[in-house]
């Protein structure tokens, strides 16, 4: 079937809001956004791919990671500061203890819609939709903020533009300085406890690389570039029409291929991921990479026409499977997917999420994720993918910069009682900065230790 921006209209869609009051206020909407500057350009999604590519071959690992839904109330410089230096300070630990390139991929700049479980929320006996994101609808519980209101398209639009100039300039203006990152991990790790012993071994380690760098002259503007980054951005691919109109011709490079500008990378979640619906429809026809959320429910027959459809050519760099299970549900499931996927040839990314399968909700009402089920399920993820003959390259996390009690557990506890002192998110809970750092740490001992048996197998021992 031809394809086009706008073919999956002529498909079903879930999780797309249908009750617009006005439909042609929101086609107007569509057309304004059509008309704006791209977010991202076909170069930089190219080189995504490239790196995603890497990743596929087992020579660099993805970092991906971000707000659960960004939120209009609470956008400010100074909140995605600390969380592009949060982000930073986890890529570090895994390049070095890793001893790989990573790939930094946030979940920013253009993360607002949230597929609900129910349409319908209910509080006091009184019922009103769901809150779905602030480019939909409100999260104030009173009929009129939950109407759906096309307007807040455009604000999604001009706040993603004014977040991804402020990443670009903290990520090549010497922000990202090596050496400032590294004395901001040194920080956390002294303040651990008796979890900090190797996070300060890590930490001395990169010290004494950077050390050994300079005493060679290799760094600086003559060699190797330790004040920059390159950093990408991606998010759920749930709103279409807002994507359509973000989506734009190669007109550089001749190719004649779409890209959609709104982020370098989008991903269709484990609830839009039908064969024969809108969601598919779309991602098939983008030349950007694509993730797709592998969940218990997945078969692994249909996960392999997902591939034929979404990467028909089986380029590498095109797909990031991004597995969310739940601990209690991963060795279960996962394993039949990556032999699946081997056995067919596949390239692909194998990234672990983590967070969607470890929600739960205390007796006081808040939802919740444990920090030792998260931990669980990357370990196990590592371990199932490695023991299948794949790579493990990647984790996709909810984090934030922010000093945040939503996630229980981690070195500097967050016991359930104290969840109410600063719960601030607006749909599910996030990893604050320290156990985020923290997780970081602890995937890097997980790599480090998948390289030195890479190493012995290659030595014969």
């Amino acid at each position: 079937m031809t394809w086009t921006p706008s073919s999956w209209r002529g498909f079903p869609a879930c999780h797309i809001p249908d009750d617009y009051p006005d439909s042609a206020a929101l086609g107007a909407v569509e057309s304004r956004l059509a008309k704006k500057p791209p977010l991202v350009v076909a170069s930089e999604i190219e080189k995504l791919k490239t790196e995603l590519a890497r990743v596929c071959v087992g020579e660099a690992f993805l970092l991906q990671g971000g707000d659960c839904a960004e939120s209009f109330a609470e956008f400010e410089a100074d909140r995605i500061t600390r969380y592009f230096r949060a982000f930073l300070q986890m890529a570090v630990v895994l390049t070095f203890a890793g001893g790989k390139h990573v790939v930094k991929l946030g979940r920013v700049a253009g993360q607002f819609a949230k597929p609900r479980s129910e349409p319908t929320e209910v509080k006091d006996g009184i019922s009103l939709p769901s809150y779905r994101g602030d480019n939909i609808n409100g999260a104030a519980f009173t009929p009129q903020s939950r109407i759906p209101d096309p307007e807040r398209l455009i604000e999604a639009y001009h706040q993603s533009t004014a977040s991804l100039n402020l990443l670009r300039a903290l990520a090549t203006g010497g922000y990202a300085n090596l050496e400032n990152v590294n004395r901001w991990n040194l920080a956390f790790a002294r303040k651990q406890g008796k979890a900090s012993v190797e996070y300060v071994k890590l930490c001395h380690r990169i010290e004494e690389s950077l050390e050994f760098m300079n005493g060679l002259g290799l760094n600086g503007s003559v060699g190797i570039g330790t004040d920059a980054v390159d950093f990408f951005t991606s998010h759920e691919a749930l709103l279409l029409g807002y994507e359509e109109a973000m989506t734009r011709q190669d007109q550089l490079f001749g190719s004649g291929a779409y890209y959609d500008t709104s982020a370098h990378m989008v991903w269709i979640g484990d609830r839009t991921r039908q064969l024969d619906h809108a969601h598919v429809e779309f991602c098939r026809g983008i030349a950007n990479p694509i993730g797709v959320k592998c969940g218990p429910s997945l078969d692994p027959e249909e996960l392999l026409a997902l591939l034929e459809l979404l990467n028909p050519k089986n380029e590498a760099g095109r797909i990031v499977l991004i597995a969310r299970y739940g601990a209690d549900k991963i060795a279960a499931g996962l394993p039949k997917l990556v032999r699946k996927v081997i056995e067919a040839g596949r390239s692909v990314v194998w990234s672990s999420d983590p967070m969607h399968g470890n929600t739960l909700k205390t007796a006081s009402g808040y939802k919740t994720r444990p920090f030792e089920r998260v931990v669980s399920e990357v370990s196990d993820f590592m371990d199932i993918v490695r023991a299948e003959g794949g790579y493990p390259g990647g984790v996709h996390l909810e984090m934030t910069g922010d000093d945040v009690t939503e996630c229980t557990g981690g070195a500097t506890p967050v016991t359930e009682e104290a969840l109410a002192s600063r719960y601030r998110t607006h749909c599910d809970p996030r990893l604050n900065a320290d156990q985020a750092i923290e997780m970081a740490f602890i995937i890097a001992h997980s790599l480090r230790v998948g390289r030195q048996q890479r190493r012995m197998a290659a030595a014969g021992l």
